[in-house]
């Protein structure tokens, strides 16, 4: 265990030691590998897009924190801790990040303030989650 994870843990901390489980690991990773393929689809609206991009990132993260035996009590903190799950760094954890921050005023203000760029980013940093979580 990572002593970088372990010290997120705790009362009043984000997140939870939690034993891993195969099939939730198994489920995680499907989920979000279909959700990085029909992001891909240009057919697509820009929104469902980025949504099944965020989505497939957010699945695949989580998939990397529970492997450690972790769970996270917030959604952004998976993004947060990918140099500690999976060793990516700023130009992966930042992107999704922002895209977070992007789905969050979307979902809860109305403003989804998303372009072609920004999805192609957040396409890319989900595959750079895949590869990383695939090698390990």
């Amino acid at each position: 265990m990572s002593d970088a994870l372990n010290n997120l843990c705790g009362a009043g901390k984000p997140m939870q030691a939690e034993p891993p489980d195969a099939d939730e690991l198994a489920g995680l990773v499907r989920s979000g590998l279909a959700r990085l393929h029909d992001a891909r689809n240009a057919s697509l609206a820009l929104e469902s897009r980025f949504d099944l991009a965020y989505n497939a990132a957010h699945a695949l993260c989580l998939a990397a924190l529970r492997r450690l035996g972790y769970r996270s009590n917030h959604r952004y903190i998976v993004f947060q801790v990918l140099p500690h799950t999976l060793g990516l760094g700023p130009e992966v954890w930042r992107v999704l990040d922002k895209c977070h921050n992007t789905r969050n005023l979307g979902e809860y203000e109305g403003m989804l303030d998303i372009d072609e760029r920004l999805v192609n980013d957040l396409i890319r940093a989900a595959e750079a989650v895949s590869v990383a979580l695939a090698a390990k």
